[in-house]
């Protein structure tokens, strides 16, 4: 019994909790320490990633309309005051919490593990997103490659998918300078085109009969997700390099078209439309609401990308300068967007002779709709044509790149010694599960995309039957949700009290901070798994709370080897 017992004092057993990969003997774990997660590797890879992430296809489409329709100039009063109060500050939030912990959207909650719910909600919108954002690119594609010809298919009527309303909103004028033809009524060759021939909305009778598989836009469908995949092959390694093209291309392409913009009769026009102010817009709270709306949508905030982006970084990398550089260069570009929308805009207008609010739209009514109309009206249509689509295409796939790494990282991250090390692999499966959801969207009703996007609950003519409205509201409900539900996890997991087990849930977890040992001081100091030494864990934990039931049989073990310290001397 004393041999058993000597023998036991010689060679004492480590708990899993403490282990390092070395102390675990012959046990073939067939993967490296959970601590090679991969970092950037050139200097601007994080910068270039994050400012790809934030200018996206909202600054072109989105933020003008909104401008205009807010106040014109006057509408960058709240714009910026909401970009210092809430985007900057939480921008650099989210930054600052990835890059000091190194994790990504759902781990990251080790800071406190009873909101680990709002990473699941974060992983949730996201997944929704990417899949209706992919086919978004996939609609670039399409017009891309119709972009490729002499004439663009949507100049002319007389297709077999136009209607006896289509009219050329083009052509001759009479001596006053007006258009011969009376155009009211009629429906141009893009909208057609878009609808008719893209969408073709004609082929279902409503969201509950779908129609059939558009052949032409799964198969642009499935090389968008080819190209997102490839992309992200390995990770921030990968679209890291990609970025240095799709992030700073989309910049030359916005400056021709703002140069050949200005330059068209009538561009001033619509400029003037675009920033004239009006201060009294200022006075409804609306105009605030939506100032706010356009920052959180712009910047990313809350979704993850920009915490999964961080936890890429080095220990010490400046996310101040980083910060300020993002947001405001994401302003800045949304602003000579509209200078190069609405200048065409204008240009569209005098020559149809109309207002510019009944040209100007939103949303993918502007890139499919309006804008292909006004290259049609330009000298080398086709070239231009081809430009904006392109710059549509670079703009979108940075976004996508953030929002697939967001999930594979989050996931990889929850389960790093099963999943990092088939992290290719994981992914590959994450992008073929996306497009087969995604062919939903390529049917005729393609109109479960305005229920993504959720604008008013109509389409045209078509108004959505309840149960389509209700389906809406689940998809946004559910990520909400999340959050109750992971609390409710995280407080069943552990022991005590209710009030108990609420404060054990929030508080961090043992192995919470900075992944690599040489930059955890202070409190942090020997708290990570597989530390040379256990006792400053003891005392980190009585001194600073965070002990949870599973940490219990760490003080257990603190307690056994005191006892047998005692009974050696």
């Amino acid at each position: 019994m004393k041999k058993l017992q000597g023998a036991h004092l010689r060679k004492p057993v480590t708990p899993d909790l403490l282990m390092t990969p070395s102390d675990q003997g012959d046990v073939d774990l067939d993967v490296d320490f959970a601590a090679d997660r991969g970092n950037w590797t050139g200097k601007l890879d994080f910068l270039l990633s994050c400012i790809g992430y934030c200018v996206g296809l909202g600054n072109v489409w989105r933020f003008p309309y909104r401008a205009y329709t807010n106040g014109g100039g006057a509408f960058l009063v709240p714009y910026f005051l909401m970009l210092a109060i809430c985007g900057i500050p939480l921008f650099f939030l989210e930054l600052s919490l990835g890059q000091f912990s190194s994790l990504g959207p759902l781990a990251v909650w080790k800071i406190s593990p009873l909101f680990k719910g709002a990473g699941a909600a974060m992983l949730l919108i996201v997944g929704l997103v990417a899949i209706y954002y992919n086919m978004i690119i996939a609609y670039v594609l399409f017009y891309l490659f119709a972009s490729l010809t002499s004439d663009l298919p949507w100049e002319h009527c007389g297709n077999w998918w136009n209607t006896d309303l289509c009219r050329e909103h083009r052509g001759p004028k009479d001596h006053n300078g007006t258009p011969a033809l009376n155009l009211s009524g009629t429906v141009s060759p893009s909208e057609e085109y878009w609808s008719r021939y893209v969408l073709h909305i004609q082929g279902s009778r409503g969201i509950g009969s779908p129609g059939e598989i558009r052949w032409n836009l799964c198969l642009c469908l499935l090389l968008a997700w080819v190209i997102v995949f490839l992309c992200i092959l390995k990770g921030v390694k990968s679209s890291g390099k990609v970025v240095y093209f799709t992030a700073t291309f989309p910049y030359l392409i916005l400056l021709m078209l703002l140069v050949r913009g200005v330059t068209l009769p009538g561009a001033w026009k619509g400029i003037q439309f675009y920033l004239t102010p009006q201060f009294h817009h200022l006075l409804s709270s609306k105009v605030w609401i939506e100032a706010a709306l356009q920052i959180f949508y712009s910047l990313g905030v809350g979704f993850g990308g920009l915490l999964t982006f961080a936890s890429y970084n080095t220990f010490h990398q400046n996310i101040y300068r980083d910060t300020f550089i993002v947001t405001l260069g994401n302003a800045i570009t949304s602003i000579l967007a509209g200078f190069a929308i609405f200048s065409v805009l204008g240009y569209m207008s005098q020559e149809l002779d109309v207002p510019v609010d009944q040209v100007a739209k939103a949303g993918p009514g502007l890139a499919f709709v309006v804008y292909p109309q006004a290259m049609t009206m330009l000298p080398l249509a086709p070239f231009w044509s081809f430009l904006f689509f392109f710059m549509l295409l670079t703009l979108g796939l940075d976004s996508q790149f953030a929002f697939l790494e967001t999930i594979v990282t989050s996931v990889t991250d929850e389960f790093p010694y099963y999943l990092r090390p088939k992290k290719a692999v994981f992914s590959g499966l994450i992008c073929v599960a996306m497009y087969l959801m995604g062919l939903v969207l390529t049917t005729d009703a393609l109109l479960v995309y305005s229920i993504v996007k959720y604008q008013p609950s109509e389409y045209g003519s078509y108004r959505f039957p309840a149960w389509a409205e209700l389906l809406g509201i689940l998809m946004g409900l559910l990520s909400c949700l999340m959050i109750p539900a992971g609390m409710l996890v995280a407080v069943l997991r552990e022991e005590g009290s209710l009030w108990e087990r609420l404060q054990q849930a929030s508080r961090p977890t043992m192995d919470w901070g900075p992944s690599l040992e040489e930059n955890r001081t202070g409190m942090y100091v020997a708290t990570l798994a597989g530390s040379q030494s256990p006792k400053p864990l003891m005392v980190h934990m009585r001194k600073y709370g965070g002990i949870t039931s599973f940490e219990n049989t760490a003080i257990e073990v603190d307690r056994e080897m005191a006892e047998e310290e005692e009974s050696m001397m």
